[in-house]
């Protein structure tokens, strides 16, 4: 079994957050790492709904602020629509997913955890202004 690191960073490659997740298969599709951070962030917020999410993507009813989102009023969260919802960023290059040293393309790519156990997420920002 497998520990993996799920490591946010910055383009420039500084670390923001991180948390690591034990007990893995050896060899994973990057969707399934994808999805599995996405059930663990969920999973840590609705232990504690609030106002605020630090997660890989926006929630439903919510607007994006410095080191997360913040909703409405607290609630709990569907990790299952919040996995679907990154998913579709990673499609539309919403972030970047890398993989030691290399750029995963394609969420379908076998990822061996032995190898490289540390996943790391880089968010992209729209330009504004062209």
């Amino acid at each position: 079994m497998a520990l993996v690191t799920f490591r946010d960073e910055t383009a420039t490659g500084r670390a923001l957050a991180e948390f690591s997740l034990s007990d893995l298969f050896e060899r994973i599709s990057a969707r399934e790492l994808v999805r599995l951070r996405v059930r663990e962030e969920v999973a840590r917020h609705n232990a504690a709904p609030s106002h605020h999410f630090r997660g890989l993507v926006e929630p439903a009813d919510a607007e994006a602020e410095l080191n997360g989102y913040r909703m409405r009023t607290p609630r709990k969260l569907d990790w299952e629509k919040q996995a679907d919802a990154a998913e579709a960023a990673f499609a539309r290059n919403g972030f970047l997913l890398l993989i030691g040293d290399r750029q995963i393309l394609d969420l379908d790519t076998e990822i061996d955890l032995i190898a490289d156990p540390v996943v790391s997420f880089v968010k992209l920002v729209p330009l504004v202004g062209g």
